[in-house]
């Protein structure tokens, strides 16, 4: 389903984000390593994008979440913790 013009979420985004969570709950709990999780979500977004967007959307996608990273909004996210455990 898509945003409406005046911008607002699709209805089922809250139901599609706990699904996802479910999903990631359900790795933690086999032993599944958080870097092998977190690729294998990345893998099948851009799956989903790439059979609805031709490339050069999902490029775009891609490099507003490159920029995204660069602005420092994960840390902001992370409450300015770097990865490391080190404030950013």
């Amino acid at each position: 389903m898509q945003a409406d013009p005046m911008g607002e979420a699709p209805e089922d985004l809250s139901l599609a984000g706990s699904v996802v969570d479910q999903a990631i709950a359900t790795m933690m709990e086999r032993n599944i390593g958080p870097l092998s999780a977190a690729s294998a979500l990345l893998g099948g977004a851009i799956g989903i994008l790439s059979r609805m967007l031709d490339e050069p959307a999902v490029i775009r996608v891609l490099e507003n979440a490159i920029a995204a990273v660069r602005a420092g909004e994960l840390r902001e996210l992370q409450g300015g913790a770097a990865v490391d455990g080190r404030s950013a």
